[in-house]
């Protein structure tokens, strides 16, 4: 197995950059200061916060009319745990990776736990696949998996939840996460009620198989591929869902799920108060799922998101725990630098959030005023944190610069020699 990237070179470039550091750590200090902030205390608090990594993220996306592979693809759930590695050795942020069955199923789950252990990883959710069939499946889901007409459909989309649970316990894994393609493409096609009474009696099937100390994450989706209904379209619905299911359920929130325009950290703070989130799905958009770059087109949602959690952690909300997890398909760039970039933004955003004066908003707010509430949301906001991020790399044995170390690395080139050419599909994506 491949473990990584030299630590010679990591240190290498380090060195030749923490001069700089240091000098732009303490000048961003001393601001900091000056608003009365302990940014060593930020600083510790960016340092326990980790986001998992997607398996398939790790291979190229697609679009609905083509894929074009990139070099050294990964072949198998162990080439993408090496991918993994990789991208938690320099960024420091990603110590988990979340798994996505049949995608990664392998013959000795025991082998791959310590693969991962070698890697310093662990795992993360486990995510189930009835939106597309899989070989030598008896019943398809064109028509749906969950909410399907068919009993006998229903039953394989069950079972296949109930797999997903049993590798998870062999993995160390502790959530579910259940989405489905469900839905209708013309007016009429699907009885709506019906359709949402199959889901919850098929969920609770699964919901009665989870462990104890386990979760079930329920994601929704406006749209894609059903694109006149969903079945779980939108929180209202997953909220009834989740309500309906029992406390070991809640409501998974992916940036990009959601209609243009939808105020995303208003719902955040629904689900918070309601206790329901269970965390989220990072990546950006433009038009719909795009599934971009986290932050890569709408930097300061994400921040207004994170001040939303952060505000709860603050005022110790009781049984807020949200889980984090980038979901993102990267069609033009190189999988491993899309997600440092975003595992370092989502960071970026987290500390942003740290530095709001919470007793200085909530007098704003109570007394109306909207003027300086919004300019100390600002003041976060367009903080430059990059020192703070940078020595939390460096603290933890991370790169100071990691797509700069990771391609003097040579490791895409590496893994190119090493891994055949794949064509069409392949690394887990459609």
């Amino acid at each position: 197995m491949n473990t990584g990237i030299d630590a010679g070179l990591v240190a290498s470039h380090n060195d030749k950059l923490q001069h700089h550091l240091q000098n732009d750590y303490q000048h961003l200090g001393e601001q900091l200061a000056r608003r009365h902030i302990d940014i060593d205390r930020v600083r510790a608090q960016v340092a326990a916060f980790g986001v998992a990594i997607p398996s398939w993220g790790v291979g190229t996306g697609g679009t609905r009319f083509a894929r074009f592979p990139g070099p050294g693809e990964p072949r198998h759930v162990f080439d993408k745990l090496e991918d993994c590695g990789v991208i938690h050795q320099l960024a420091r942020a990603t110590p988990t990776v979340s798994l996505h069955i049949p995608w990664d199923k392998c013959s000795d789950w025991r082998e791959l736990r310590g693969a991962a252990t070698a890697l310093g990883l662990s795992f993360d959710a486990m995510n189930s696949n009835t939106f597309s069939d899989q070989k030598d499946q008896a019943h398809s889901y064109k028509f749906g998996s969950l909410t399907h007409t068919d009993a006998g459909t229903r039953a394989q989309a069950v079972a296949h939840n109930l797999e997903c649970i049993e590798i998870g316990r062999q993995l160390g894994s502790t959530a579910l996460t259940v989405w489905v393609g469900d839905g209708s493409n013309f007016p009429g096609q699907q009885h709506f009620r019906r359709a949402f009474d199959r889901y919850l009696d098929s969920t609770r099937q699964i919901y009665a198989a989870l462990p104890a100390d386990w979760r079930m994450f329920l994601e929704h989706k406006i749209n894609e591929p059903a694109f006149y209904s969903t079945v779980i379209q939108d929180w209202g619905s997953s909220y009834l869902a989740a309500t309906a299911l029992g406390p070991q359920a809640q409501c998974l929130v992916d940036l990009g799920h959601h209609a243009p325009n939808v105020n995303i950290e208003m719902i955040v703070a629904r689900l918070v108060a309601a206790g329901k989130l269970a965390g989220f799905h990072f990546n950006d958009s433009k038009y719909g799922d795009d599934d971009l770059d986290a932050g890569s087109v709408s930097p300061y949602r994400l921040f207004l998101v994170f001040n939303e959690l952060v505000a709860a952690a603050h005022e110790q909300v009781p049984g807020f725990d949200p889980a984090y997890m980038l979901d993102q398909s990267h069609n033009v760039t190189d999988p491993i630098e899309s997600l440092m970039t975003s595992a370092v933004q989502v960071q970026r955003s987290y500390a942003q959030a740290l530095l709001v004066d919470r007793d200085a908003l909530d007098a704003a707010q109570e007394a109306n005023d909207a003027m300086t509430a919004t300019h100390l949301l600002k003041a976060a906001f367009q903080t430059d944190v990059t020192p703070l991020l940078q020595q939390v790399r460096r603290d933890a044995g991370g790169a100071i610069d990691p797509v700069a170390v990771y391609r003097a690395s040579g490791y895409r080139r590496q893994a190119a020699e090493a891994r055949p050419a794949v064509a069409g599909g392949g690394g887990g994506i459609v």
